[in-house]
């Protein structure tokens, strides 16, 4: 088998690809042919050597991947060869809330995901929906998990009839428009181009807002409310104070993070006038992904890939997704 290993810091170019025996499984552990893996930002983040999470040493990096089980431990019950799989990002964080006990994460602090071949325990295994291939099923993990976590992790839950305000047209974006609308909701969507705009309407956006052409965003947010704002943002782009003027009085934020170094300060007193509820959220746990999967299945949810290059070429897909150029969801795979 062979697998991709680099140190976190030493960027693309530290990615380097070995042969290993094929592993064996132990009690409870499952051995899976990883078929497709999906890059995400936080894979990014891992080889420039500013994730937030630990990274061990000479890890095999990417988090998101799905592949079919080629042999099980001794105890095994919850697996079965031949089942096509995915694995969750945190293999610990089975239900609940999050919590330090589940820092330890694939592609981070464990092994994951950019290899032919993957030991993972059954705990931290997922049916893949049958209507979705392995390309697809990858991209389910991180992006789709935190979308989900996103809408329904609070409590409350993104409701028919309301609206949902998404940021941007990256994975967590796009993956939050696809089950905002399968949940019933009306979707603002906001973009940075008129190309964008129009996939983004394709997707089912029921209004898209350039911000390019509208900085003051929030406001058309409310002129398209009839001056009440979103019931719920996605902010994956840290711009909390524009998310919060954005929406209606005691709304949801949903702070999924930001792709630059920094982000705006937060007026104290915009926050505390919105009555708003903002959470800072990372994935979701094992059983919120099985809650997803029986929607996408339900409505028949296929996600959104730009492209699939094969696993020899893995460097050149990081650099591609590190272009930015991407609309949807970057492959590696290995049946390509």
């Amino acid at each position: 088998m062979r697998s991709y290993h680099v140190d976190s810091g030493a960027g693309i170019g530290g990615l380097a690809i070995r042969e290993h025996a094929d592993p064996v499984p132990g009690p409870g552990q499952v051995l899976v042919a990883i078929h497709a893996a999906a890059l995400s930002y936080r894979d990014l983040m891992v080889l420039r050597g500013d994730y937030v999470l630990p990274v061990k040493p000479d890890v095999v990096p990417v988090a998101d991947g799905a592949g079919q089980v080629v042999a099980v431990g001794r105890g095994v019950t919850a697996a079965r060869v031949g089942e096509r799989v995915a694995g969750t990002v945190f293999p610990s964080w089975q239900d609940g809330p999050f919590g330090t006990q589940h820092l330890a994460q694939l592609g981070g602090s464990l092994d994951g995901m950019l290899t032919e071949l993957a030991l993972i325990d059954e705990t931290a295994l997922v049916p893949v929906p049958e209507h979705l291939s392995f390309e697809e099923a990858a991209t389910l993990p991180c992006a789709a998990v935190t979308a989900w976590n996103a809408l329904t992790g609070d409590g409350n839950g993104l409701r028919p009839g309301q609206t949902l305000l998404t940021l941007g047209s990256g994975g967590v974006s796009l993956f939050a428009l696809q089950l905002g609308k399968a949940l019933g909701a009306r979707v603002i969507a906001t973009t940075s181009s008129p190309a964008k705009a129009q996939r983004l309407a394709e997707l089912g956006a029921d209004e898209v807002i350039d911000y390019k052409t509208t900085p003051d965003w929030p406001s058309r947010v409310r002129e398209l409310t009839d001056g009440q704002g979103a019931d719920r943002v996605v902010d994956v782009a840290g711009r909390i104070e524009e998310s919060l003027k954005a929406m209606k009085v005691a709304g949801h934020v949903a702070c999924v993070g930001f792709v630059s170094q920094t982000a705006p300060p937060i007026d104290p007193w915009v926050l505390f006038g919105s009555g708003a509820t903002v959470r800072a959220l990372a994935v979701g746990s094992r059983a919120q992904f099985l809650a997803m999967n029986r929607l996408v299945e339900q409505k028949r949810i296929r996600p959104v890939i730009d492209r699939a290059f094969p696993f020899s070429k893995a460097p050149e897909a990081f650099r591609y997704y590190a272009s930015g150029a991407a609309f949807g969801k970057v492959i590696i795979s290995n049946r390509v």
